[in-house]
């Protein structure tokens, strides 16, 4: 057995024994989600490194200390990707982070999210027990996707060790597309296209300008951008790179930061208060506003979603708490895979 799993299942034993939280982290490039993170640091970037891909099966296994940017690379060199574009937010974010805080990319809508890449996690529970979910094929994935639900789970559930992806071909063609739009034209064009055969991977609108990603087989997005027209934008990859990396100005300063999911077709949320990036074609609303947790937390689910106080604002309850039956699901789970409660302690809910 690897010296980091034995010696990571022994600390986890030990502190469950004495009650003492653990603080699981790799890069350290998502501290600032959720809750303040408590306890002693167990450090996931020794246990690193491609365990296997097979390129023609589009299936990659890596442990979770590696650092998002060799995958990517490695990924890179055989023409294939991680169709989700997890946010790095730094140099040494990892797979484990990119788990288990369970955000994508520009893309998401279009190609699906992290967990529907997943096809396999290894973890150590709350008990110290090494515990494997799902496998390396598709075929195998069957029954209660229980490796899913480590996707956002913010390593509440488990140190994770190992995960098997599921990969893609890189877009042959990725082309993007300038309009000059309102918010609520933007909002309606968007949700028209979603429903039609275009190639879309991304679609933003702020300060009156609508952007469409269209990317993929070079003959359909051609196709597209002569039925869709608008203007050329230059040097487009690396503004999605931007976007999904928020350092697009949008996100620059210290206004606090809120991230609503709504639905799509949910009218324009900006205010005299409230600066609005609507993102994922009308499903993510990024906000910069001083109003409280409760008007925002109201506000979403008035659109039929949810709230996270994302960057300087409050970390005590930056997660919006679920319905009651489904918070009542969470915390069997919890209780069924860290009965002790020392893993990464508060980092999703406040008594978690």
């Amino acid at each position: 057995m690897p010296d980091f799993i034995a010696q990571a299942q022994e600390r986890i034993r030990s502190a469950a024994a004495n009650d003492t939280p653990l603080r699981i982290r790799g890069g350290g490039t998502k501290d600032f989600l959720g809750g303040e993170p408590l306890g002693d640091l167990l450090d996931t970037r020794l246990h690193s490194g491609v365990i296997a891909y097979d390129a023609s099966e589009l299936v990659l296994t890596v442990k979770a200390g590696t650092r998002l940017a060799e995958v990517e690379a490695t990924l890179a060199a055989s023409g294939q990707c991680l169709p989700f574009e997890p946010p790095h937010f730094g140099a040494g974010a990892t797979v484990g982070g990119c788990v288990a805080s369970g955000l994508s990319g520009p893309r998401r809508p279009y190609a699906g999210a992290v967990r529907d890449y997943l096809l396999g996690v290894t973890l150590i529970d709350g008990r110290g027990e090494c515990l494997r979910f799902g496998g390396q094929v598709m075929k195998n994935v069957a029954g209660f996707d229980t490796f899913r639900l480590q996707a956002g789970a913010m390593g509440t559930m488990g140190l994770i060790t190992e995960v098997s992806f599921k990969v893609l071909p890189t877009p042959e063609a990725d082309e993007t597309r300038v309009f000059e739009a309102d918010a609520q034209s933007a909002i309606a064009t968007m949700n028209r296209l979603a429903g039609q055969p275009l190639p879309l991977a991304g679609a933003i609108h702020h300060q009156g300008r609508l952007k469409l990603r269209l990317a993929g087989n070079p003959a359909a997005v051609r196709a597209a951008v002569a039925r869709l027209g608008g203007e050329v934008l230059l040097d487009a990859p690396a503004f999605w790179t931007v976007l999904r990396e928020q350092k697009h100005p949008f996100f620059a300063g210290d206004a606090p930061l809120w991230r609503l999911a709504v639905k799509p077709t949910s009218l324009p949320l900006a205010a005299e208060d409230i600066d609005e990036l609507i993102d994922w074609g009308g499903g993510q609303r990024w906000l910069r506003t001083a109003r409280s947790a409760d008007d925002l937390r109201t506000l979403a689910t008035a659109c039929g979603g949810h709230a996270t106080a994302f960057r300087q604002a409050t970390r005590s309850d930056a997660f919006q708490l679920p319905a009651p039956a489904v918070m009542a699901l969470h915390r069997r789970l919890k209780a069924t895979f860290d009965p002790a409660a020392i893993l990464n302690r508060s980092r999703l809910y406040p008594d978690f």
